[in-house]
């Protein structure tokens, strides 16, 4: 009973009481649940407590850290004071005039710490607002009405092409551009003229891969069936002689597969910054390490996703040239260029004329040929550019006898595939297609030539450059011959046509041509 006394006795002592302002009853009874409620109900009065709180605490945790300084860095033993503090000294007795301009009620070193404080915060946000760099407006892709010609494959599918240069019939030259990855058939050689086509009598053919601008895409395509596409193209525009087959960069591909594939239908390979398979297993350890040394991790990146999962890359082509807005050429292809090829990209004539390209080559919206062509890539060619010309010993007999007469008379040596001339031209500044690259391919191929530019990079040989056109032309074909004449047959077949087609159309009218006057 002596401790119940107690306990009440002891509730008993604070029941009234008012410290810091606010009363406590007791809480043995039912009155002191009510008046709980209603003072935990006022948010107001729990924010303000919390507010209070956590500024007490962050003044205590200043006044630690103060502490901790003091004792730790700003002792006169430490190794800062010892180097810092004369020449802090110094500084401060240089300045010490200052005070004189402050109130005579302020502590200097209060003052002082609060400017220092503000001037930091200002100076870090003008570096902010000056190295922020505005948003560039984002530009949306436009589809052009269809207006490529078409031809008619085997296989029931529409290839688009486009020509330029001299017709068919006047062609002392012929050229089929199958173009590269992110292009069309409107990229063909980019910035060329039409009177060095006229001056070289050249007629140049470019057209669009499965599925890329106006073409159909094929269901199941390999470089084989593009070595096909090529042959088909060149019969259905009556491209009779031997032709040129050109590549550049990683559109090469399609030029060593019509090499390997219809060597006979060619008359030689014109090739610019060629790309073989990064994971060609004849480079050398040496070639491969200045290969994927030149590359960003990204573009790295991309070729092991294309190699291994190439099921993940329709989720980058969407977020990047398949989302309807235009972009930056080196975020989208993932490389990193040099001085003079940003030169050629950063200027408006490029701009327009990649931008204009890119729209045609994603006309359709399919990543599946973008995926295609990045898997052909990485992939087995089905090939070996090493084999584009072989090297065969012929012996005429077998048997001992022929051992014999070897051993003093070499055996017959013959080629066989691609027996035309290769010409590779491949600036050494180039970061898109490292240097090695061609060089690997004249080291498997011996007979090829290799044309070094020593300041060029990947863009500024090719794009835009008419001396450079002019030089590869002259160095191919020799000499401009301008095209050739047409026959006396031809013009007299045409003539004919000419007046059958009349007759047809104006049907039984006679008209006199001699009378006829130009609208």
């Amino acid at each position: 009973m002596s401790k119940v006394n107690e306990s009440s006795a002891w509730r008993g002592d604070f029941t009234g009481r008012k410290p810091n302002g606010y009363s406590y009853s007791s809480f043995a009874h039912g009155g002191g649940s009510a008046a709980a409620a209603g003072n935990g109900g006022d948010w107001k009065f729990h924010a303000v407590e919390f507010t209070k709180g956590a500024a007490e605490m962050s003044v205590e945790f200043g006044k630690g850290v103060r502490d901790v300084v003091k004792q730790s860095i700003l002792r006169e033993d430490s190794v800062i004071m010892r180097k810092f503090k004369g020449p802090c000294v110094k500084i401060l007795g240089k300045l010490r005039f200052l005070n004189e301009y402050l109130p005579e009620d302020r502590d200097p070193v209060h003052v002082w710490t609060v400017f220092a404080c503000v001037w930091v915060f200002a100076f870090a946000a003008l570096i902010v607002n000056i190295t922020q760099t505005t948003t560039p407006l984002v530009k949306k892709m436009k589809v052009d009405p269809t207006s490529a010609s078409l031809v008619l494959l085997p296989d029931g599918r529409r290839l688009a092409y486009q020509e330029q240069g001299v017709p068919a019939n006047q062609a002392r030259y012929s050229m089929i551009f199958p173009h590269s990855f992110l292009s069309s058939r409107l990229a063909g050689i980019p910035g060329l003229k039409g009177e060095l086509l006229q001056e070289f009598g050249v007629r140049l053919v470019t057209y669009d891969l499965p599925g890329f601008g106006q073409s159909d895409p094929h269901p199941d395509r390999n470089l084989e069936s593009s070595a096909l596409d090529m042959l088909h193209l060149s019969y259905a525009l009556n491209v009779s002689d031997k032709f040129w087959v050109v590549g550049y960069s990683d559109g090469s591909k399609h030029a060593f597969a019509a090499l390997n594939y219809i060597p006979d239908r060619l008359a030689g390979a014109i090739m610019v910054a060629p790309m073989v398979n990064p994971y060609e297993p004849r480079l050398n350890k040496e070639e491969r390490r200045r290969i994927w040394g030149k590359w960003t991790v990204k573009k790295k990146l991309m070729y092991f996703l294309a190699r291994k999962f190439p099921k993940l890359l329709p989720y980058y082509y969407r977020r990047s040239f398949l989302s309807g807005n235009h972009g930056q050429i080196e975020k989208w292809l993932s490389i990193s260029v040099g001085k003079r090829d940003r030169a050629v990209i950063e200027g408006r004539v490029f701009e327009e004329f990649w931008q204009r390209n890119v729209e045609e080559s994603v006309r359709q919206a399919n990543p599946k040929p973008f995926v295609e062509e990045a898997v052909l890539q990485v992939s087995n060619w089905g090939f070996a550019i090493s084999d584009l010309n072989l090297q065969n010993n012929k012996r005429r007999s077998k048997g001992i006898l022929a051992w014999l007469k070897s051993l003093y008379r070499p055996s017959e040596k013959s080629l066989s595939g691609f027996l035309g001339p290769i010409h590779i031209w491949q600036g050494a500044e180039d970061n898109v297609v490292p240097p090695s690259m061609s060089e690997f391919v004249n080291r498997v191929v011996p007979d090829s030539m290799l044309h070094k530019l020593p300041y060029e990079g990947h863009f500024s040989y090719f794009y835009l450059c008419e001396e450079c056109h002019r030089q590869i032309f002259t160095v191919v074909y020799g000499n401009p011959q301008g095209p050739l004449a047409l026959k006396e047959d031809y013009l007299t077949a045409v003539e004919g046509d000419g007046e059958e087609n009349t007759a047809a159309i104006f049907g039984g009218i006679a008209i006199d041509k001699d009378n006829m006057i130009d609208s």
